[in-house]
């Protein structure tokens, strides 16, 4: 399953609460492209889409899509803040590699 830390989950209900959608699911999915191959898509959605189950981690309405699963196992999802601004950090153990802005990566072979 995913973990999310604390400050990832207050970002989530930040983000959540500044678009006015505070009962909004926060959706993960990953597509291809991105500097390695593969990128990590974020969005709210209002409704569950067909085919997907909603997970409820630490308070957060979490959807995963479905053909996504086999790459966000064991996923850590953090975030946190630097000079540069604040983002999202993936911790992927199923990531060969990451590109250096941290949102792409290589799956495993």
């Amino acid at each position: 399953m995913i973990e999310l830390t604390p400050a990832a989950v207050k970002e989530i209900k930040r983000i959540q609460k500044s678009r006015q959608q505070p009962e909004s699911y926060f959706r993960l999915a990953i597509a291809q492209g991105g500097c390695s191959g593969l990128y990590y898509a974020l969005e709210l959605c209002e409704t569950v889409p067909n085919g997907e189950q909603p997970y409820d981690l630490e308070g957060v309405s979490l959807i995963i899509e479905s053909k996504s699963l086999p790459y966000l196992e064991n996923l850590r999802l953090d975030y946190a803040e630097d000079l540069m601004g604040g983002g999202f950090r993936f911790h992927n153990p199923n990531a060969q590699a990451t590109c250096r802005c941290g949102l792409s990566f290589t799956e495993k072979v």
